[in-house]
Parts: structure tokens; C-alpha cells; sequence
């Protein structure tokens, strides 16, 4: 006859055993995503017949060249109700390590083709957008945009992200 004790001490063992085994795991570090898209604005708020800067950079964390990026920006579904709000981008531009240039693309649609050529491992790209305000706009709230984003490297892989939903998006129209 077998004792209860014994099957208690051996399930007792047994699981000492697997969170001893686990617990002494190295932990697994986390790799940076392999493309990093971040958004900025040049202020938080503005008025009818304002402008702002919305800026989106994209980082290259790999250890290959950034060949192809597909980018959209968006307004969020909330911004779109809003009948009173008037608004357009009426400027582009891209930062480049020789300065900064036009771009073409102004407006919510594909942005990919104004990171210019490759995006070399380490380096940065940003576009900046203008967002006017009408003059005659209502202005009530929160102006908000949303990105995805697809980037394709020279060692053939991609990486994809978005929607990409950040408070830095957003700009108090008051």
C-alpha cells in the first residue's frame, strides 16, 4: 500500500524541479522592432487659420539598408464625423542628412516615396507634413491621424506595423 506522503513529496519534488528550472531561465531579451515609425508635432494645440507640423520618422534597426517604404496617414474615424472641421496639408517635407527638401504626396495618402532613397542601418528619415486649419474651420477638439506602415530591407525581409495610434498625433483644435 503506498503511502499519500510519499505521492505528496514526489509532486512536491517534481514541481520544485520545473520552477527551479524555469525560474533560473535566462530571461529572453527583447530586439528592438526592426523599423521604428514615431510621430512629433511642432504644438499640441492651434486655432482656425493655424498651422502645425505633423513630423513621422522612420529608424532603420537592422543591420541592412531600408529599400522600400509604404506609409499612409490617416484621419481617425473620430476626426471624420466632425462636419465643422476644415483642414488640408498644404506642405511636405523631408529631413535628409544634406538638409532638408520638398516631397511630393501632401495629403492622407501614401508617404512611402518621400523617405527618399535607402535608409542605411542606424539611420533616420523624417517627413514633415503642414496641417492648416481653415480660417473658417470649427474648432471643437481633437484633430487626431493614424499610420501604417510596410518597409522592406536588403537582406529580403519586411516588417509591417500600424495601426500606429500615438498621443503625438493628436492636436487640440480650441
Amino acid at each position: 500500500m503506498r503511502s499519500p506522503l510519499t505521492g505528496r513529496l514526489g509532486l512536491a519534488a517534481v514541481l520544485a524541479l520545473v520552477l527551479a528550472v524555469f525560474g533560473l531561465a535566462p530571461a529572453a531579451s527583447a530586439d528592438p522592432a526592426p523599423a521604428a515609425l514615431t510621430f512629433s508635432t511642432s504644438s499640441a494645440t492651434t486655432t482656425p487659420g493655424g498651422t502645425v507640423q505633423l513630423s513621422m520618422t522612420l529608424t532603420n534597426n537592422k543591420s541592412y539598408d531600408v529599400w522600400f517604404v509604404y506609409q499612409t496617414i490617416d484621419p481617425t474615424w473620430l476626426t471624420t464625423q466632425r462636419p465643422d472641421l476644415k483642414y488640408s496639408f498644404t506642405g511636405c517635407s523631408v529631413a535628409t542628412a544634406s538638409g532638408s527638401t520638398s516631397c511630393a504626396g501632401t495629403g492622407p495618402a501614401n508617404l512611402g516615396g518621400n523617405y527618399g532613397a535607402t535608409i542605411p542601418p542606424g539611420q533616420s528619415r523624417t517627413v514633415t507634413l503642414t496641417l492648416q486649419v481653415a480660417a473658417d474651420s470649427g474648432c471643437n477638439g481633437n484633430i487626431g491621424f493614424y499610420s501604417y506602415y510596410y518597409a522592406e530591407f536588403s537582406d529580403s525581409s519586411n516588417a509591417t506595423g500600424g495601426p500606429v495610434y500615438t498621443p503625438e498625433t493628436r492636436v487640440l483644435c480650441a
